[in-house]
């Protein structure tokens, strides 16, 4: 698989240490999601006030638009710790136990990519989450009894790329759903100045609205950008960002003015040139340009879908006339 600046795949160990420092700590330094970020003000306020545990939380959108960081933001804002977890890293109910009896009063649990959780532990978590206790089974057979540990009080926070992958009885547990929406793009600015003077790094307004302009309306990638654009200033501009300095890196990095990489163009281009436009189906697609379906659906599209450059039909993908717009190509007939 061929490397992509804009992949949201594992980062390294660098990588996220490089986000860590990034995060903000507090909702009033949390950048967008104005109306995720009001209503959750008003969920921790009331909770507070009350001297109770927060209702469980269910953050979904596209990746790289900040549920970790939202996450830590709610544990923080509450004043209790967070245990982080993923779906896929919780393969048996002794794991989900073992985490959960560790919990203290209040604290925050917070599981990645939820919608990957096996069926056997979503059925362990359903009286956790309701009851705040655990129903195990000792033992097999006839002999087989079952015992039931009482648990402190605690926030679940499950965040997700496909909450349509989450099954009904999970879905339904959670007291809080919140979206999040792709970023508008003065926002992005604002990510991105924040992000330089973290750097120390001196970038202009004009500098900061090109990256912002070309990061696909998502944190993650916008700083990602920078990080890269930042290092072609200190090579060839003594360190500052100007507006010309982002323009060229970003072309060198083959990320176009609206953020789409040689990876998108290769996924276009192929609906194009080898299937006249489409419709096609998903496993084709990723044949065609050696991905995996799920990373095509869970990276690539979406965002092709928001800005209208790809439909979903149920005969398969197709382009649309933006896409021949944007490579200047004749619309068939």
């Amino acid at each position: 698989m061929e490397d992509r600046i804009l992949s949201s795949e594992a980062e390294n160990t660098e990588e996220q240490s490089f986000e860590q420092t990034l995060r903000p700590q507090l909702l009033e330094t949390y950048i967008g999601q104005d109306r995720v970020k009001s209503n959750l003000e008003i969920f921790i306020q009331a909770a507070r006030n009350r001297e109770e545990t927060l209702d469980h939380v269910l953050l979904y959108g596209p990746p790289g638009l900040g549920k970790t960081t939202l996450a830590a933001v709610i544990a923080n804002e509450m004043g209790v710790n967070m245990r982080t977890t993923a779906g896929p890293a919780i393969e048996r109910p002794g794991d989900l136990a073992a985490i959960l009896s560790s919990l203290e009063p209040g604290d925050v649990l917070f599981i990645d990519e939820i919608h990957r959780l096996p069926r056997a532990i979503e059925e362990v978590l359903y009286p956790a989450m309701e009851d705040f206790c655990l129903d195990i089974v000792i033992g097999t057979g006839p002999s087989a009894r079952s015992v039931r540990l009482d648990l402190p009080p605690f926030t679940l926070v499950g965040a997700t790329t496909r909450a349509g992958a989450i099954s009904a009885p999970l879905r339904d547990r959670f007291g809080v759903l919140s979206r999040l929406e792709y970023y508008e793009e003065k926002d992005l600015v604002t990510i991105v100045e924040r992000t330089s003077s973290i750097f120390q790094t001196e970038i202009d307004r004009e500098g900061a609205l090109e990256i912002a302009r070309r990061s696909r309306g998502t944190p993650r990638i916008a700083n990602r950008l920078l990080k890269r654009v930042r290092d072609f200033a200190q090579v060839r501009a003594e360190g500052a960002i100007t507006f010309p300095i982002a323009q060229e890196s970003l072309e060198l990095l083959q990320v176009d003015q609206l953020g789409l990489d040689h990876i998108d163009h290769k996924l276009l281009r192929a609906i194009i040139d080898r299937f006249k436009g489409g419709p096609v189906g998903l496993d084709t697609i990723a044949a065609s340009i050696g991905e995996e379906s799920a990373t095509i659906e869970d990276v690539y599209e979406p965002y092709l879908l928001q800005i209208g450059f790809l439909q979903r039909t149920p005969r398969g993908r197709m382009v649309t006339d933006k896409v021949y717009q944007h490579f200047k190509l004749e619309m068939p007939q």
